[in-house]
């Protein structure tokens, strides 16, 4: 009996998408000073070895938030798999069956931990993914699509779980520009004049994440103001986006008017993978605002060996479509801020 499109993805419940697999190295302290020092963690347990036995434990251990690092791939083995280390069997076909029913854009949607024992130098750790549930069709903010949870399962050398993690992505059909119409001939037009082609439509932006959370930005930027969130308790500013202070954890907050102006703190240019969307090369660069806070964001208007670090520029905004509204910066005319 052939089974229903419906059943076909629920019968991947259950399923091992990712066989149990190895991190390319043991646990160990340059990539724990790496981490601790981009997140800028305080705690001395994390590579001070008698602050970490002050504490009861009998070594530094590494911080509970890197246990998926331990286990990636990595950019050359993701592009260039060697055998029997690519993404699962279960993985692909699930994708392609997803893909066959026009869920074909992901974004992420939860990721919950459940730590069971910390990690420590020489630790060596595999992971495991199974998946949880697969949701009937929902309708959301980015299009149609359906929830799709899986358990990774962390395990140490001995074959013990030291991790879990529930992982939710949203696989959803992208929404379409509505279908121009064509215009009815002019009156006394030829009946064998053919109407002029459309101009080509450009394909439409990857959809940004909104959520509860940063929802006021965009619906401010579709306004064309450039805002940053403020703690009404502290008053610090930040940016990007979050439900508490960073500073106090308070849950209050309001926004600031952020400027038309700005310099460039860093910049780079993207030539690969190209996304039809956009226009290359592409300059992104990182803004540092009036207010002290900085924006990644498009460079517009300027060649990609004229851009300099400290570059002054203006506010502009780009109406992507009816939806999405952005800001982007060009060179400022003045020439100073």
């Amino acid at each position: 009996m052939t089974q229903s499109y419906d059943e076909q993805l629920q019968a991947f419940v259950g399923r091992v998408l990712n066989k149990r697999t190895p991190g390319q190295d043991p646990v160990n302290v340059p990539m724990i000073r790496h981490w601790v020092e981009a997140m800028d963690l305080a705690n001395p347990v994390h590579l001070d070895a008698e602050a970490a036995r002050a504490t009861g434990r009998e070594d530094v251990v590494a911080p509970a938030s890197m246990i998926q690092a331990w286990t990636m791939r990595g950019y050359a083995r993701t592009v260039r798999p060697a055998p029997g280390t690519g993404a699962g069997a279960g993985f692909a076909e699930l994708i392609a069956l997803l893909d066959e029913g026009g869920y074909t854009s992901v974004v992420a949607t939860d990721s919950e931990f459940d730590f069971v024992r910390e990690l420590v130098p020489g630790d060596e750790v595999t992971v495991e993914e199974v998946v949880e549930s697969i949701s009937d069709e929902k309708t959301t903010g980015l299009g149609t699509g359906r929830f799709v949870t899986s358990v990774k399962t962390y395990r140490d050398a001995v074959g013990e779980t030291v991790a879990t993690q529930r992982w939710r992505t949203l696989r959803f059909k992208p929404k379409q520009a509505a279908p121009q119409q064509a215009e009815a001939p002019a009156p006394g037009a030829q009946a064998s004049e053919a109407p002029a082609p459309a101009p080509e439509k450009k394909a439409l932006r990857p959809r940004p994440a909104i959520n509860l959370d940063n929802m006021f930005w965009f619906e401010a930027a579709k306004e064309k103001r450039l805002v940053v969130q403020r703690c009404t308790n502290c008053q610090a500013l930040r940016h990007p986006p979050g439900p508490g202070c960073p500073e106090c954890g308070s849950f209050d907050w309001d926004t600031v008017e952020a400027g038309n102006t700005g310099t460039v703190h860093a910049f780079t240019v993207a030539h690969h993978p190209k996304h039809p969307a956009f226009d290359y090369p592409l300059v992104i660069a990182l803004i540092d605002l009036p207010t002290g806070t900085r924006l990644t964001t498009n460079l517009v208007g300027v060649a990609p060996e004229d851009v300099t670090i400290g570059m002054p520029v203006v506010l502009d905004w780009l109406e992507a479509d009816e939806e999405l509204t952005l800001p982007v910066f060009r060179p400022d005319p003045e020439g100073q801020n």
